[in-house]
């Protein structure tokens, strides 16, 4: 056999490259991840992660804030909360039309999914209805969908399933022991129940946590042991690192060490080996040897663009630049992925509809 005719060395399907898929990891066996030589982890992440993917190849999404500010709920991270004073001013829901546009300009950038996230503790029936024109809209790009609207119940879930979205995204954030510091207006069992409401409608798990708001190691343990108990594991996992917004009361919480940012990603790429980890928020401080090393840790998937819902992430041209030094390419939709025709044509024909609705603009935030 030629070298040219060769499989890539990441289609191995040996079962010594494919390590079973667990969910019963114990918080010892990963905290014993963690402590390995740094070398040895990202040589363990590294076989893991060729087992499954091309590992040159990363996903790229764009992430568009749809409606921003006044969020009931107080995570002490976030500057869309309308507990603290950021200088983030309440914005309506964006027109749909801006949101198409979006999702245009996204894809001709090179991202292959389209994200689109609001300050809300949860979707109201009438915001909703706008959101599933959304949906609607930007798939019939030929994009994927991923939406992240605080809590939904079994119907939203339906709804979103319904019009064709693919992800929806909704962090943990951290560590059940550690999520009182962090957040009081929402329970973890409220965060379970919306991913559980979400796999039960059929719709793919985007869920991840914030790194460096003054967790202990042990409680980065106990996020990961939190996304591996998942059943399936998500698809999608973001590994955050805390943007320190003034105003907030994490503005000066003590930065973390960007290698034991980059241990966290490793041992996430090993314990859900068939998931898209993503370097998400914070990479606008990372410098290129940083991300580098993200990626050699097992992370395929990042945000790409200007803005993070209101933090800044690096461009669109420094990420082309980064893609180029490292050798790294944009991964294709997957066909896999791909609602069948069918739904898509439903997914249009509600877009169609509800484009001839003249109320396509209103406050969200009012009462």
């Amino acid at each position: 056999m030629s070298a040219a005719s060769r499989a890539p060395a990441w289609t191995d399907s040996s079962s010594a490259s494919r390590p079973a898929i667990r969910h019963d990891w114990s918080l010892e066996e990963i905290e014993a991840l963690f402590a390995l030589p740094f070398n040895d982890l990202l040589f363990r992440a590294q076989q893991v992660h060729r087992a499954h993917f091309d590992p040159n190849a990363v996903q790229v999404s764009t992430l568009l804030s749809i409606k921003t500010g006044a969020c009931p709920e107080d995570c002490k991270y976030c500057p869309q909360s309308g507990h603290y004073n950021t200088g983030l001013g309440k914005e309506k829901l964006l027109e749909i039309e801006k949101v198409v546009e979006q999702a245009k300009a996204a894809k001709e950038a090179g991202a292959s999914r389209f994200c689109m996230g609001a300050a809300w503790r949860s979707p109201r029936e009438r915001d909703l209805d706008v959101v599933l024109e959304m949906v609607g809209r930007v798939k019939a790009l030929g994009l994927e969908t991923c939406m992240t609207l605080g809590m939904v119940d079994t119907h939203q879930a339906s709804r979103l399933a319904k019009a064709g979205l693919d992800y929806y995204n909704h962090n943990l954030d951290t560590s059940p022991e550690y999520y009182g510091e962090i957040i009081t207006t929402r329970t973890y069992a409220d965060r379970l129940d919306t991913l559980a409401n979400v796999r039960e409608a059929g719709m793919k798990v985007c869920s991840g946590g914030i790194l460096g708001m003054g967790e202990a190691p042990r409680d980065r343990a106990a996020l990961l042991q939190q996304l591996v108990r998942l059943d399936p594991h998500p698809e999608s996992v973001p590994i955050n690192m805390l943007v320190k917004v003034p105003g907030t009361p994490m503005e000066n919480v003590e930065d973390m060490d960007p290698l034991e940012f980059i241990r966290a990603i490793a041992v996430a790429r090993i314990l859900m080996p068939k998931s898209h980890v993503r370097l998400s928020a914070g990479r606008e401080q990372m410098d290129e040897s940083t991300q580098a090393l993200a990626f050699l840790a097992g992370a395929n998937s990042i945000f790409y663009g200007d803005t993070l819902l209101t933090t800044g992430n690096p461009q669109v041209e420094r990420d082309r630049a980064l893609f180029d030094k490292l050798g790294l390419h944009p991964e294709p939709i997957a066909p896999e992925t791909r609602r069948d025709d069918e739904q898509t044509e439903t997914a249009l024909a509600h877009a169609i509809q509800r484009q001839r609705d003249d109320a396509l603009f209103y406050d969200a935030a009012r009462g």
